[in-house]
């Protein structure tokens, strides 16, 4: 029992872990990549902006490069400082060599800096360089430079070289309010899916630990237990449903069980009673021995009677596990219908009665086992000639009906009171008023009539009125 209530409660925490892990992984694959398409975007764009300003500052320092006598040195080193501290960007303006001879970055103040060789030879031959260096150990971490030549006043040759160095400073608070976003939304989303999904995991898994429950008092007997639905109509609702109607079956089978027990129990114990009583009467001398054939009469009538009765359980459990149409086999109908007339003559005859046939000469062929059908008619005509009023007419045929057969079996009798009527087919079963006629019967014959047309998934049908009782049922034709 533990091990199936640790199964659904693993279940229901697998589920839950699914759901946490895909939100996860949804998460991570679009915030990488957000951050990749801003990221690249952001940094295209500050290399477009770092692009124009070391051009504009390029273009500034043309007379300072060429040692122009009227232009104000001072002045441009003030501006480029203004334009450093503007954009966030220190500037390095350098001779055709890569010597760096004015700096904006207070850091460089008072060094030789020489720019790398390789950016050098970019700018000469490709006109612009952007590379990431630390320029061989002057910054204490690698910085994004971008270079341009410095074109003399005449525009002929190249006076010098422009750097612009980004320390990336709002590419990396951009990069940092966007990581504190993300996690902080994701964390949000995160609870959200949480909860959501431990809600729904446990409405899933509620109703199959309900089941479990119930199923273990199923097993202990008590089938009185049902199901709650929770107003769902999903698969849920429906495996509810199904589980209710399985409970109302087996509580069906548990309760005509009891009755079959109850009945058979009652049943047999009469003619045994009977052959014990008389037996160990004529054993102990209690009855007198000029009376001895009688009572050994009857002990031999109880005893076939008993035989009887056994015999027909068996059959009953016989017939319940057949299938009769699975052969899609036809036969006459009619002419089995005169077969049963002709085995019921005698009884017929000893009950004095008449007997009105409405069977057609051509034949009717029906769907289903003859010899069957042919027990159910003769059940039903022996039931009605055994009950009929003496000098009466029974009454047997045979209509077809929207494509089926429909069989009609009629006599004149007691009117079978209307609260009796469904009583008629179930196990063991006799009326009061029958009981005094039919003493050799065992109440299995009805019974084995609908278990019978049930397996030819057909029902039967009776009405008892003024003394005129009719029991029909169909058979399909095709």
């Amino acid at each position: 029992m533990k091990r199936i209530s640790g199964h659904f409660q693993g279940l229901y925490w697998r589920q839950l872990l699914v759901i946490v892990s895909m939100v996860l992984l949804t998460l991570f694959l679009l915030g990488a990549s957000f951050f990749s398409l801003s990221y690249n975007y952001a940094k295209n764009q500050e290399n477009d902006e770092l692009r124009g300003r070391v051009e504009m500052v390029a273009r500034l320092a043309a007379g300072y490069l060429e040692n122009n006598p009227n232009y104000d040195r001072e002045d441009f080193r003030q501006l480029a400082v203004v334009a450093a501290n503007v954009s966030d960007v220190e500037f390095l303006i350098c001779d055709t060599q890569g010597h760096v001879l004015l700096s904006t970055d207070k850091a460089l103040e008072g060094r030789v800096v020489t720019m790398p060789e390789e950016m050098v030879k970019d700018i000469r031959e490709k006109g612009v360089c952007s590379r990431r260096s630390d320029l061989d150990g002057l910054y204490e971490s690698k910085r994004f430079l971008m270079g341009v030549p410095a074109m003399s006043l005449d525009g002929q040759a190249m006076a010098g070289m422009a750097f612009a160095a980004s320390t990336n400073a709002s590419l990396n608070a951009m990069w940092q309010g966007f990581i504190g976003l993300f996690f902080m939304t994701a964390f949000v989303v995160l609870m959200v899916a949480f909860m959501a999904s431990s809600v729904t995991a446990m409405r899933q898994i509620q109703p199959i630990r309900e089941m479990v429950q119930a199923t273990r008092r199923y097993a202990e007997g008590d089938f009185d237990i049902r199901m709650n639905d929770y107003g769902r109509e999903d698969e849920i609702g429906e495996l509810a449903a199904s589980f209710n109607n399985m409970a109302e079956s087996l509580q069906q089978t548990e309760r005509q069980r009891q009755e079959f027990i109850a009945n058979i129990s009652h049943e047999l114990k009469t003619p045994m009673t009977t052959i014990a009583g008389y037996t160990d009467g004529i054993l102990d001398g209690t009855i007198p021995p000029e009376n001895e054939r009688q009572y050994l009469q009857i002990i031999s009538d109880e005893s076939r009677r008993l035989s009887r009765m056994v015999r027909r359980m068996l059959d009953v459990s016989q017939l319940q596990v057949m299938d009769p149409l699975r052969s899609g086999s036809h036969f006459d109908l009619c002419e089995s219908m005169r077969r049963v007339l002709i085995s019921m003559e005698r009884k017929i005859t000893d009950r004095m009665l008449d007997v009105e046939a409405d069977i057609p000469e051509e034949p009717i062929l029906v769907l289903g086992d003859n010899d069957m059908i042919t027990q159910v008619i003769y059940n039903l005509l022996e039931n009605a000639a055994k009950f009929a009023t003496p000098g009466s007419t029974l009454y047997l045929g045979v209509t077809m009906i929207d494509s089926k057969a429909r069989v009609t079996v009629r006599n004149v009798g007691d009117t079978i009171l209307a609260e009796e009527l469904p009583l008629l087919f179930e196990r063991f079963h006799k009326s009061d008023k029958s009981r005094s006629r039919d003493k050799d019967g065992v109440g299995l014959g009805l019974y084995i009539v609908k278990t019978i047309l049930e397996q030819h998934r057909e029902k039967i049908n009776v009405t008892s009125e003024d003394g005129v009782t009719a029991f029909s049922f169909s058979l399909a034709t095709e």
